[in-house]
């Protein structure tokens, strides 16, 4: 059934039952599909049937997974990938030619920063940064080869959020390619294809799976799009495990009821950290302080998981402060049930140079939280303690 209301749909679209009439969409462990006949088979590999061929490409539990992201997302097509890195590594490499250009905001994860700078460069494709919220800049960073823009919203680390229908507005008028990463977001909060955006990537590890368990990625567009990533993505490999985007998939249903907590702890634990004598600054988008708070309540349903601060004792206090976190973990990932505190100077982002990181806003003192569903107040006796003993 379809259905206007987000949590129906993520509960109740399901690929068809088999003859055993299951309930819950089964499992599809296998590497390979056998066919009836030499001539069945051959039609397959011609693309004259739609029969499945081999888990490299398609799957069952592939399809269920995508159909449901298509519908909370409200694209036509998608394709689910390994890693949310290889819906970002695959995008881009099935759709750039050497010479292109990409314009991309500044602040974005430190991994897609490396396959611009390092990576792309080697084939040909160049990339310049702009500020996002900058719309002159957008305009300077033009050349005749331009095709793409990429950014964030809210950006990874900094919670900086960057107007979509603005971005769409752009790109239309120059003819360019709009590809968002809406991993912070989620579809719960966010769906970008309703300002017209061309390409939505998830890393569907985080806030998707919600728990810590397993990766993968997700690629949304239209049909088309999508037709020519999934050839690249075909002959290279990046394909998601059935296991895995099993498990999305049920995440997927819980996904507006654990988000709404997730929002509602990081909102209390914001406005409780706000004129904090240790901290310089606290930043989250559905904070009335945040510079970009009008655009995230215009484009956002609620906040989000994450807050960031930051310390005024700089790198130091923020070892000091990681150190005495003992309530939380310690981990390279976010958007888990449980508490997880990061500091991207010398974690996710180190791999960027020093003027890099600033010219991105990660500071030295910056501490990102992916709040978890734990009861709020452990979460701000924890993170309280932790202010005072690493002052």
């Amino acid at each position: 059934m379809k259905s206007k209301n987000f949590e129906t749909n993520a509960i109740r679209s399901q690929i068809g039952r088999t003859e055993n009439n299951e309930h819950s969409v089964p499992l599809y462990l296998t590497s390979s599909f056998v066919f009836d006949d030499p001539e069945t088979m051959r039609a397959a590999f011609a693309d004259e049937n739609d029969k499945l061929i081999y888990s490299r490409f398609d799957n069952p539990n592939f399809t269920d997974l995508v159909d449901k992201a298509c519908l909370l997302e409200g694209t036509e097509a998608g394709f689910a990938t390994s890693t949310g890195m290889s819906a970002v590594f695959s995008t881009f490499a099935a759709l750039c030619k050497s010479g292109d250009h990409i314009i991309s905001c500044r602040a974005i994860f430190g991994s897609t920063h490396s396959l611009f700078t390092k990576i792309f460069p080697k084939w040909g494709i160049e990339t310049t940064y702009v500020d996002g919220n900058n719309p002159e800049a957008w305009e300077k960073a033009l050349q005749p080869n331009s095709r793409y823009f990429y950014f964030e919203t809210p950006t990874n680390p900094g919670l900086d959020i960057i107007d979509i229908a603005l971005v769409m507005k752009f790109c239309k008028a120059h003819e360019l390619i709009c590809i968002v990463d809406n991993c912070f977001a989620t579809p719960y909060l966010q769906q970008p294809a309703k300002y017209g955006c061309d390409i939505i990537i998830h890393s569907a590890t985080k806030f998707i799976d919600g728990q810590g368990r397993v990766l993968g990625g997700l690629i949304l567009s239209d049909k088309a799009t999508i037709d020519e990533i999934k050839g690249f993505c075909r002959h290279s490999g990046p394909a998601i495990s059935p296991f895995n985007a099993w498990v999305l998939s049920k995440s997927l249903e819980t996904l507006a009821v654990r988000m709404e907590r997730h929002c509602s702890n990081a909102l209390e634990l914001a406005q409780s950290l706000e004129n904090n004598a240790h901290l310089d600054w606290v930043k989250y988008p559905f904070l009335s302080s945040h510079p970009h708070y009008e655009i995230a309540k215009k484009q956002m349903k609620l906040g989000g998981g994450m807050v960031t601060f930051g310390l005024k004792g700089g790198l130091e206090q923020g070892r000091r402060f990681l150190e005495a976190a003992k309530g939380f973990s310690l981990t390279a990932n976010l958007g888990d049930s449980r508490t997880i505190v990061t500091h991207p100077a010398s974690t996710t982002h180190s791999k960027l140079t020093e003027e890099e990181r600033l010219s991105a806003n990660i500071q030295d003192g910056m501490i990102r939280l992916s709040v978890g569903l734990e009861h709020i107040e452990d979460i701000k006796e924890t993170i309280f303690g932790a202010l005072e003993k690493s002052k």
